[in-house]
């Protein structure tokens, strides 16, 4: 399988949207920092807080800032994922 072949039907350069899980729980005052993201933080007793971020970025620069963000928080990134426009 070719490079091409593995890539094709993923754009890199322009807007989609994305779902970020990471472990802990994270404000929704820090959604403006991280591109504008919905922050739902979530907690069942027992158990590490989650805070799924979810929301259109840009591009994939966009995306590589929010991600940094987050490590630098020191909050263990679980899931990134491409989802479907919700529109």
């Amino acid at each position: 399988m070719s490079t091409s072949d593995h890539h094709k039907g993923i754009e890199f350069g322009g807007p989609a949207s994305y779902r970020i899980v990471v472990q802990g729980d994270l404000s929704a005052d820090w959604s403006d920092r991280l591109g504008g993201l919905a922050i739902t933080a979530t907690s069942q007793a027992g158990r590490i807080p989650q805070t799924t971020l979810a929301g259109q970025l840009r591009d994939q620069a966009e995306l590589s800032g929010v991600l940094e963000t987050l490590h630098s928080l020191h909050l263990p990134i679980l899931k990134v994922e491409q989802i479907a426009d919700e529109s």
